[in-house]
Order: structure tokens, then sequence, then C-alpha cells
């Protein structure tokens, strides 16, 4: 079924979010290796059996990827290839074109403080980027691009976003948050630290401790030896 949908003129929120799940055939939210051949090799197939040329960016993602056994895309790069109604998942990135307007949006919509953007709140959050774009829809249109774009990032399908599922949505490079993934931190070690540097900082003070501690670095560069003059305690 969904390399018929790649035949269509138009490609709805919940067909596009059928193709995805059909060539990420080990869920890891990425097509890629073979994953990504088959699917090229069956976009160029559907195209022409429904009479299509490939667009001008279907030609340069097959050129760029074709012969590329390494390739990798994700929700955001193939959202652009196909010609998806209204390009839903656009409007995230229209609006959020850095992670300084991420971070402030997801203040916005996470309207419980909960840590999570649930279903009403993201319902709330495109029902505004709907609204900015000036883009006609209905009630049930609405609920149709909520429940796709809770499916397609909701990786743990726990029914809400967390921060880091929320963010595939910025471009790798405006992705701090990629930084951290390698960094094991279970709550309570983070409650620890939390809990003393709410004791000695004060916010108001912030630039000055920076500064001050910037001061240790050369040129810009912080090692690992400076910031342990400041954070480590002298071993008895």
């Amino acid at each position: 079924m969904a390399n018929a949908y790649l035949q269509g003129v138009e490609i709805s929120a919940s067909q596009f979010l059928d193709i995805f799940h059909h060539y990420d055939n080990d869920g890891n939210g990425y097509i890629e290796g073979k994953e990504l051949q088959n699917f090229i090799k069956e976009l160029q197939q559907a195209r022409k059996q429904a009479g299509l040329e490939l667009t001008d960016k279907m030609k340069a993602f097959v050129e760029k990827y074709e012969q590329n056994a390494d390739g990798k895309i994700g929700i955001v790069e193939l959202v652009q290839i196909l010609p998806t109604e209204e390009n839903f998942l656009l409007f995230f990135r229209q609006q959020l074109k850095s992670c300084a307007e991420f971070m402030q949006a997801w203040r916005t919509y996470d309207a419980d403080h909960s840590g999570y953007i649930e279903a009403d709140e993201l319902k709330n959050f495109l029902k505004d980027l709907l609204q900015r774009a000036k883009k006609p829809y209905d009630e049930k249109k609405l609920e149709e691009y909520t429940m796709t774009t809770l499916k397609i990032f909701d990786s743990n399908k726990d029914g809400k976003l967390c921060l880091s599922e929320m963010a595939r949505l910025l471009p790798d490079q405006e992705n701090f948050l990629l930084k951290f993934q390698g960094v094991k931190m279970s709550r309570k070690d983070f409650n620890k630290i939390f809990e003393l540097y709410d004791q000695v900082l004060e916010v108001s003070k912030i630039p000055t401790y920076k500064s001050a501690i910037m001061a240790l670095s050369d040129g810009g560069k912080l090692y690992r030896t400076e910031l342990a003059l400041v954070l480590c305690a002298e071993e008895m």
C-alpha cells in the first residue's frame, strides 16, 4: 500500500506516515542503507507507473543517494522530497528556525510544565501554526495533523512528546540536544546536581560567574583542568 501512495500527485499526512514506517523497517527513525535504496527504486517505479516525472527535488535526492550505500534520511528530509499535502511538518521548521525559538515554543506550549507536550497541547501548537500561515483547515484535518505528528515523533509510544522527541523537527545542525545523546545521567544524579547549584548560584549573577570562569580559558577554550579548579574539591 505504501508504495502505491508514491504514485499520488499529493500525499496526505496519514499516507506520509505509512510511507515512512514502511521503509523504516527497523523502526530507528531513519530510512538508511538498504531501506533507502529500496525507497529510491520504488519511488522511481511508482512515478513511472503513474505517468509522472520525478520532481526536481526528487531528481536531486536520487542523484545524491542512489549510489550511496551509507545514505540516511529522517522525517524532515523525506517530507521535503514527497508531495505531501500542505507540507504539514514544515510548518514547524518555518516557525522554529533555531534552538532558541524552539525552546521558547516549548515553554509556551508545555502549558502545565509537565516536561511533555501532550496531544491537546500539540494540537494547540499546530493550530497556531496553521493560523500564522493563513492556511485553511477544519477540525478533522487538525486532528489528523496532530495524531500523525504525535505518531511520527513519539518514539517510546507513551502518547506525548518529550523535549528530545520534539527536537527532531529541527535540522541536525540546529539541534544542540544531539550533542547530549551520549550522556547517560539518571534523574537521581541530575537532581543532586541541580539541588547543589540551586543553593550556590544566584540567577542574576550567572553572567558574572560565566565571565569569571571563562577568564581561565585559553582563547575561548576551557580545558578540563581549568574547569576542575572551579568545580572539584581538593582531595585530602
